[in-house]
């Protein structure tokens, strides 16, 4: 028997331990082999048979070695609790259960001297959010009466893109009485308020990006549906940016600058241009921080879409040389716009914050008016890897943000000039519709999403500690791992379907929420539609209390 010592790792430091019943186990290895953490082990245990055959107790004793399946105790081969063992197991002889009695936090800083990392989001509070604090509550009823969601026409779109006012449209009335066009006007597409978060090719598997693209594709020229991807940072397959479906693709620039030499090189041979640019400059799971994708997800095709070597990468805090808006406006938003002959809108991205406000007020009344977009993102946004205590304890609500930023345009007359478009835990309870339907009452344009797409394809990660591997390059569902054999468990096919089959029945719902209240568009601004049954939140977001 080994003799274990008290600063020994053993199952009850862990987060998780398994349940194991060997009466159950036929020693199939299904286990064994699903588990990517190899977490679990085959073991052989030394048992000790005792009986007797006389009448009289005569003792007698063997032993013999049992094979077993044992969980392993180290802090890199821990169980995340994904459950993948008793998903395949046939017999219910294996699982993860919750160690709430757990060490871990202080046991990994202790023998491994370094800053823990994770994907997912944030982990610390419970489930009630403020928007499940609101309800709908103004509903059309005599004077202005309510649609009919099954038959009435719907204009479902959000301007990507700057809008100008009235007064500066590039218009004049002609000598003959029509309209004719005297200048240039921004450039704005008009698209579904649903955007697929920003997730690069790096931080997902390639056959769960080419699943994303796929419905991407789908959604548009089969379903009708303007769906928008983002890239994400970290570049984008050559023989994407030399298609037509370019058009349906947001191209994103990090701090990194990754995979925009391979952009910029196929500029000339695109046949279509991209929907749109996005500057990030700040994430909401881990706001003042750069990407990171480490280095055992940095695999030869991320490689060669990067133009990096095998090795962590760390996009910079913030833009090299671009510090003040003005800086930002001045070369980074007119260059983009001259690359591409002012054709696509620029838009940018930032981290919620107590100065999201001052931010996007400068914005607002940038004089070159070529900002097409402030996408805002909250402190619930996941993300593919972060040091935990970034992802725990930085960062702002999304909710009572977005109002400040709407109400402050509100207070200049400029609302609806610079499109607002919010992410950040949107869809955590499953509901998408309703999330994005409170979002735009309060004044969003639009909304993005992330986390809730890898839900769809099959994401056994949670906000309570379960799975929340993305930065291992171990992603036991092959949605964010560069191994093959973990990447071969997903089938890009199925992806697709499940995320068109969402998107048409969250397009329903988006409609059963805005017939109530008589709205044939997206209800904008309409914060008379929204009551709340917390006083508090009521008078923050300045919205009807209710009892």
């Amino acid at each position: 028997m080994e003799t274990m010592k008290i600063h020994d790792v053993t199952a009850n430091d862990l987060p998780w331990k398994i349940r194991y019943d060997a009466s159950r186990c036929t020693l199939c290895g299904s286990c064994t082999a699903a588990c990517s953490f190899r977490a679990i082990a085959p073991k052989v245990e030394r048992r000790r048979l005792v009986w007797s055959e006389s009448e009289y107790p005569e003792p007698k004793s063997r032993y013999s070695a049992v094979p077993v399946i044992r969980q392993v105790k180290s802090i890199r081969n821990y169980c995340r609790g994904c459950g993948i063992c008793e998903k395949v197991c046939p017999n219910d002889a294996i699982g993860p259960e919750r160690n709430v009695d757990t060490r871990h936090p202080i046991v990994t800083r202790c023998l491994a001297g370094d800053s823990v990392k994770r994907g997912g989001r944030k982990n610390l509070e419970g489930t009630t959010r403020t928007l499940d604090k609101m309800r709908i509550g103004r509903i059309s009823q005599m004077t202005d009466p309510s649609l009919d969601a099954q038959r009435h026409t719907f204009d479902m779109l959000a301007p990507f893109g700057r809008i100008l006012p009235p007064g500066q449209l590039p218009f004049q009335v002609g000598a003959d009485g029509r309209l004719e066009k005297s200048g240039q006007a921004p450039p704005v597409q008009w698209i579904y308020p649903v955007i697929i978060g920003d997730m690069s090719i790096g931080a997902l598997s390639w056959r769960m990006w080419e699943g994303v693209a796929m419905a991407t594709a789908y959604l548009n020229e089969q379903c009708g549906l303007p769906v928008r991807m983002c890239s994400g940072e970290g570049g984008v397959p050559v023989r994407l940016l030399k298609s037509r479906f370019l058009k349906y693709m947001i191209l994103q620039i990090a701090s990194g600058h990754f995979g925009w030499n391979r952009i910029v090189k196929a500029m000339p041979e695109m046949i279509e241009d991209p929907a749109g640019i996005l500057i990030k400059i700040g994430q909401g799971a881990k706001p003042g921080d750069g990407g990171l994708l480490q280095s055992q997800k940095v695999a030869a095709h991320i490689q060669a879409i990067r133009g990096v070597p095998k090795a962590d990468l760390l996009s910079p805090p913030n833009h090299q040389g671009l510090y003040s808006i003005e800086e930002s406006v001045q070369k980074m938003f007119l260059s983009f716009n001259a690359a591409f002959k002012f054709r696509v809108p620029v838009a940018i991205k930032v981290a919620a914050s107590a100065t999201s406000v001052s931010v996007f007020n400068n914005l607002v009344r940038d004089p070159y008016n070529i900002v097409g977009g402030f996408f805002l993102d909250g402190i619930d946004g996941g993300t593919g890897a972060a040091h935990e205590v970034s992802l725990d304890h930085t960062g702002h609500p999304i909710v009572s943000k977005l109002r400040d930023c709407y109400l402050a345009a509100t207070t200049q007359g400029r609302q609806g000039q610079i499109p607002l478009w919010a992410a950040g835990g949107l869809g955590k309870t499953g509901d998408l519709a309703a999330d994005a339907f409170k979002m735009m009452c309060l004044g969003a344009n639009g909304v993005f999403t992330g986390k809730l797409i890898l839900q769809m394809a099959g994401c056994v990660g949670n906000d309570m500690g379960r799975c929340n591997a993305c930065n291992t390059g171990l992603c036991p569902a092959g949605i964010t791992t560069q191994e093959s054999a973990l990447a071969h468990r997903l089938d890009p096919e199925k992806v697709a379907q499940n995320i068109v089959n969402y998107f048409l029945a969250m397009d329903q719902e988006f409609k059963k929420l805005m017939a109530p209240i008589g709205n044939s568009s997206l209800p904008v601004g309409r914060a008379d539609a929204l009551v709340s049954t917390d006083k508090a939140v009521a008078d923050r977001l300045q919205i009807q209390y209710v009892c």
